[in-house]
């Protein structure tokens, strides 16, 4: 009896272990593809904006889809030129940036947008902004030129 309780024992044991195996695998999968989410695409610009800056968008878009990114960043940047209130302009502008290396102009980019687009939703949730600070404190991410630090308390004019 004895080395059937012991069979019983391991059997039950290895039945644990494989199911708890399963769950973690299953776990893992989902976290996969949840983590994939929407390619990051440019966006069309906001109404109001100059004709040329919508034509240059549309241009940089359909270099962008096409992986002609140095293209498409030539076309955002001028984009950017015509319309540099424009949030969007500069979210795509980031994107085109950002795939192509540039990651520090790529994140001033992307703050500017989120600056320049405070209700915008796909801008301050874009995982393409996540990296570069917690869009819902944008005067904590508050970008100053290289070589400075933020100002802390009490460093005025001296």
């Amino acid at each position: 009896m004895r080395r059937h309780e012991v069979a019983m024992e391991r059997g039950g044991a290895m039945k644990c272990l494989s199911i708890l195996g399963a769950v973690f695998m299953l776990v893992g999968a989902v976290a996969c593809f949840k983590s994939k989410g929407k390619p990051l695409v440019p966006l069309a610009l906001e109404s109001g904006v100059k004709p040329q800056a919508v034509t240059l968008t549309e241009q940089g878009t359909q270099a962008y889809q096409a992986r002609q990114f140095d293209d498409a960043k030539n076309y955002f940047s001028q984009a950017v030129a015509a319309a540099p209130q424009s949030g969007p302009a500069h979210y795509n502008y980031a994107l085109a940036l950002n795939v192509l290396g540039d990651k520090e102009q790529a994140r001033q980019q992307f703050m500017e947008a989120a600056n320049l687009a405070p209700g915008d939703k796909v801008i301050w949730d874009s995982p393409a902004l996540s990296p570069y600070g917690d869009p819902q404190s944008p005067k904590k991410n508050k970008l100053y030129p290289p070589g400075t630090s933020r100002p802390g308390m009490g460093s005025g004019p001296r």
